[in-house]
């Protein structure tokens, strides 16, 4: 009997050094799928700082990440995290604004990755992992080809139905004039006042400077601006500030 338990005892002492071999860090397959998770964290903690604009002027996503920024800005993630954005505009606009109905009422939306996507440019453009190529991102826009983004697309007709006065503010230059609007009303976008783009004298400014100046010329003519959709930091930051800011998801390019 005795020698029974002395052999029951070795055996599950066996089981157990075996059971824990499996997560010994030496574990070729345990060092794999740590490595994995770490990829993975810091991948998902690279793009929450962009977002959050902690991590500024990059010029490439790091080689690393690029298919995880691809999996993340292709997913249902991404819809639901811009569908989130979308909510609180519309819950801004069921209690912010006493329209005067004297037409100075106005929203600025920002074009690219906004309105419509170049998702479809970057998926042949290594996602955000090769340095941008204005010339060729240039070339795809003057094929007015760039799809609309659904959950922006319901919000512009919303505001412009309220009665606000929709502008449109681009980093785009203004040789590309013609095709961003053919673009824009292809894909049902129509209505707005007006469509800001970058002339020659714009075309060294920081983004962020021009786009506040774009505001600036608007408050002087007496608008009153309500709020601002973007996918860049340098769509929404500088003075004069419009009431209320709201940002897009966008891991694959940083303009400032």
């Amino acid at each position: 009997m005795a020698r029974k338990i002395v052999l029951i005892l070795v055996l599950t002492c066996l089981c157990i050094g075996l059971a824990a071999a499996d997560w010994n860090i030496l574990n070729p397959i345990w060092n794999i799928n740590a490595r994995q998770d770490s990829l993975k964290n810091y991948c998902e903690s690279w793009r929450i700082n962009v977002e959050l604009n902690n991590i500024r002027e990059f010029d490439v996503v790091p080689q690393e990440c690029v298919a995880h920024i691809k999996k993340y800005m292709t997913s249902s993630q991404y819809d639901a995290d811009c569908q989130r954005a979308i909510e609180e505009v519309t819950l801004y606009l069921s209690r912010c604004c006493s329209l005067k109905g004297d037409g100075k009422d106005a929203w600025i939306f920002d074009v690219d990755d906004t309105l419509i996507s170049t998702i479809p440019y970057f998926k042949k453009h290594g996602f955000g992992g090769e340095k941008m190529n204005s010339s060729s991102l240039e070339a795809w826009m003057e094929e007015s080809k760039a799809p609309a983004l659904d959950h922006i697309f319901k919000l512009f007709h919303d505001i412009k139905d309220r009665g606000m006065k929709i502008f449109l503010v681009s980093s785009r230059k203004e040789t590309l004039r013609s095709p961003t609007v053919d673009n824009l009303i292809n894909v049902g976008y129509h209505g707005w006042s007006r469509l800001f783009l970058r002339g020659f004298e714009d075309e060294y400014m920081h983004v962020e400077q021009y786009k506040s100046q774009v505001r600036k010329t608007l408050m002087d003519q007496g608008y009153r601006i309500w709020g601002i959709v973007g996918d860049q930091w340098s769509s929404l930051k500088g003075l004069p500030e419009a009431k209320r800011t709201f940002k897009l998801p966008n891991s694959i390019y940083y303009m400032s």
